[in-house]
């Protein structure tokens, strides 16, 4: 098969002599770095994004992602404003009444944030259930979902009752002015399995209303659903009529996902160092064949061989360290990812306090980047070896051979 020159003599160089077994050993060494830096940094990532996508899914998926709000209560439930629906990314307005709220059972107090909900519409805790339904929050009956952890520090169940009371709303009563309040009778309780169960309470919206002194009919604002919930950043510039706020997840939740964002970035920041300084172990690896093989490059420069096809065949051998490395590295990263909860159960680990597994999304784009990443280090790192086996002057190299 035909192959250009510096290729075909690269290669040759990259297999080595059979009796150069340490030069073989630093080549090898060399890509093998290369390939367990690249396949930490795949598995590393992967984990990361499925921890970013379970905090997703188990915070963002239940919590609401945008409010619309302004000065005052909203009086038309079934009527969403046009100007919602237009806007990009959102699939679903709902009507909702929210404040903050504390709670007291018999023997403890917990503080959350009432969520008002019209129990016919969609409601994403609705599939966390573990005891009641939502349909059970009918109008004037005055019950309250809570979350498997608030009922824990409460230390009620399913058919106590527990004291509601709203700090924005206060009343006047001959022993002073007090916070709006009312007691409550748990129907159901959630579990997603997150912080979410300590803060989130579900009343009908009816009842919300009553207890923080709106009108009939009349809400907080509306509740957005968002195919993404990370895109609040663009959807928050956009122009809102007159008197409309915007508010969302982010000032809840905004400092939790800024942290995990920069974990994510320091771990590959870090993995990435290790990819690198593997990569240029190439370095000494070729140093060391340029001056072996000196006599040789003079012979071929002697023969007609140019500079600068010396330097692509030396460029040819070191590259191709780090293509291998880098390809073999990507390839099996992505299978010990898509199989690292067996692998570990194997090892006897224990994932129960992860919640029986680790959470894993591969994504090929971030893959093929950590690939090309590498493979652009190793091209980085044959570029000075490359140069001096170019400038080799053939009188010099051979004069005492």
């Amino acid at each position: 098969m035909f192959h250009p020159l510096p290729i075909f003599i690269g290669l040759r160089y990259l297999k080595g002599r059979s009796g150069d077994r340490f030069s073989r050993f630093v080549s090898a060494m060399s890509t093998a770095g290369i390939t367990i830096g690249v396949l930490a940094l795949v598995i590393v990532i992967s984990v990361m994004n499925g921890f970013e996508q379970q905090l997703k899914d188990r915070i963002l998926g239940v919590l609401p992602q945008a409010l619309i709000t302004q000065d005052g209560p909203f009086t038309q439930p079934d009527a969403p404003p046009a100007a919602l629906s237009a806007l990009p990314q959102v699939n679903r307005a709902v009507p909702l009444t929210r404040a903050e709220a504390v709670l007291q059972s018999a023997g403890a107090l917990a503080a959350g944030a009432m969520l008002g909900i019209e129990p016919e519409g969609y409601e994403p805790l609705a599939a966390h259930m573990v005891q009641g339904q939502v349909a059970d929050l009918t109008p004037g009956s005055y019950r309250v979902i809570l979350g498997n952890g608030m009922a824990q520090q409460l230390g009620v169940k399913v058919g106590d009752k527990v004291r509601l009371m709203v700090t924005s709303v206060s009343v006047y009563t001959p022993l002073g002015r007090i916070p709006s309040q009312r007691n409550f009778i748990v129907s159901g309780i959630y579990f997603t399995g997150s912080d979410v169960d300590k803060s989130l309470v579900l009343t009908n919206i009816a009842d919300a209303g009553r207890l923080l002194r709106y009108k009939p009919d009349a809400f907080t604002g509306w509740r957005l659903f968002l195919d993404d919930p990370f895109s609040v950043t663009e959807l928050a510039q956009s122009d809102l009529p007159d008197g409309f706020s915007w508010s969302d997840w982010r000032d809840q939740r905004g400092e939790l996902f800024q942290a995990v964002k920069m974990e994510k970035n320091m771990m590959g920041l870090m993995l990435g160092l290790v990819v690198g300084v593997a990569a240029f172990n190439i370095i000494s690896a070729l140093i060391m064949v340029v001056m072996e093989k000196q006599a040789e490059v003079a012979i071929l420069k002697t023969q007609g061989m140019t500079s600068q096809q010396v330097l692509l065949t030396f460029i040819v051998q070191g590259a191709s360290s780090g293509v291998i490395g880098a390809v073999a590295g990507g390839i099996l990263g992505t299978l010990l990812a898509l199989n690292i909860n067996g692998i570990l159960s194997l090892l006897g680990v224990d994932l129960a306090s992860l919640g029986g597994s680790l959470p894993v999304d591969v994504k090929p784009f971030q893959v093929a980047i950590v690939i090309v990443g590498a493979i652009c280090l190793s091209l980085l790192a044959t570029l000075f070896p490359s140069y001096r086996a170019a400038a080799v002057r053939p009188a010099e190299a051979l004069r005492y051979e």
